[in-house]
């Protein structure tokens, strides 16, 4: 197995964008990639996505991008992994590297939400569940999430008000991003006194319905500085399932798909979770991104809000986590959100975040989700 290198990103802001369509978005966010890499002769196509089938009249992505951005005859495919897409289209784009098959590869996410009407949107996302176990019996994403967090907030008696806090920390984060949806900030009774979408979760507890893209460029480690001078290192690398209902879990309080991939990741890059500078955490809702900091290994389970009111979270701390502002605040296009994450970790450990810098930023790590929780794929990045 080849090592592998991220050599160039791009990105489109995340936001409702009415006038561009799949092709255009991704497109957008492709040639950036390119530009920043000398726009080397791309082998394979590799895009996650969840939706556009239902929502943009769609199918066929990997052939419709490739045509669009001039890849053609070259291998093209999509990836569709709810949520998680994003991650394991990054994932398969790894493995294509890794195996000597490809040896440049495009590979990323894109996703227009809005290009749904409310119910349809929601179905479509709520698919990411067990069809005839879940939505069949009138389950939604959300309430799926508000049980988890409801017995989360029993079983270790933490105040509703900790998981307002962990919503402005993002919105903190992201006000500082200018790729982010939602970039202001908010105070704790923002989240609290926002519409109730599925007691306990409020609307400034999920992550905004959002358009976006975007795209990285991978390549041999040996061959990086051929393409440019600022690259870095895929150190570790996994994906891991759970059941899809969230009935047939062992424990609701963890996501055995992160726990599994994470350990997982790590020991392929032979580190732990306390070498960590800088990571993109999962957090469609705050108790997805409170879940992840306890099955990442960041935080004691039960503890976090003590963690966070003592700075763990912000650079300096533990570990920075989320300073693009997370799903929360940069927003949430869900097929494109992994590709998202590992973006703006390069960013991160190439120093070129601006004012999201991390100091010293030398390993990231990005956790996607699909569902809740029944996949998740974590990226391990390390500058070279």
């Amino acid at each position: 197995m080849r090592k592998v290198a991220i050599i160039g990103t791009g990105m489109t802001k995340v936001d409702k964008h009415w006038r561009k369509s799949l092709k255009e978005l991704f497109g957008e966010a492709g040639i950036a990639a390119l530009n920043q890499t000398g726009s080397p002769a791309i082998d394979c196509l590799i895009v996650g996505n969840m939706c556009a089938s239902d929502l943009s009249d769609q199918n066929n992505i990997g052939a419709l991008l490739a045509d669009y951005l001039g890849f053609v005859p070259n291998t093209a495919y999509r990836v569709e992994a709810a949520c998680g897409s994003g991650g394991a289209a990054f994932l398969a784009a790894y493995s294509a590297v890794a195996s000597g098959m490809y040896d440049v590869v495009m590979t990323g996410g894109v996703e227009k939400l809005t290009d749904g009407v409310g119910g349809n949107t929601t179905l479509s996302l709520g698919k990411a569940a067990d069809a005839e176990y879940e939505l069949f019996y009138g389950s939604s994403f959300v309430s799926l999430n508000a049980m988890i967090m409801r017995y989360y907030m029993d079983h270790y008696g933490v105040p509703r008000e900790a998981f307002a806090d962990f919503a402005v920390l993002m919105h903190r984060n992201g006000s500082r991003n200018p790729f982010a949806q939602l970039p202001f900030e908010i105070k704790r009774e923002t989240v609290l006194n926002s519409d109730m979408i599925s007691d306990p979760i409020t609307l400034f507890d999920c992550a905004p319905v959002g358009d976006g893209a975007a795209a990285l460029i991978l390549c041999p480690l040996e061959d990086a500085k051929k393409y440019s001078d600022d690259f870095v290192e895929v150190a570790g690398i996994s994906g891991a399932t759970d059941t899809i209902n969230i009935a047939s879990r062992e424990s609701l309080l963890s996501f055995r798909s992160t726990v599994t991939a994470a350990d997982r990741a790590y020991r392929m890059a032979h580190i732990s979770p306390a070498d960590i500078d800088v990571a993109e955490i999962h957090d469609t809702f705050t108790i997805t991104g409170v879940l992840s900091l306890e099955d990442l290994g960041f935080c004691e389970r039960g503890k976090f809000h003590k963690m966070m009111m003592n700075g763990a979270f912000e650079p300096g701390g533990v570990v920075a986590v989320n300073p693009s502002g997370g799903l929360k605040s940069r927003g949430h296009p869900v097929g494109a959100t992994g590709a998202y994450q590992i973006a703006e970790l390069f960013l991160q450990l190439t120093g070129r975040a601006g004012k999201m810098q991390v100091p010293d930023a030398s390993i990231g790590l990005a956790q996607n989700i699909g569902g809740s929780g029944s996949s998740t794929y974590v990226t391990v990045l390390r500058r070279v």
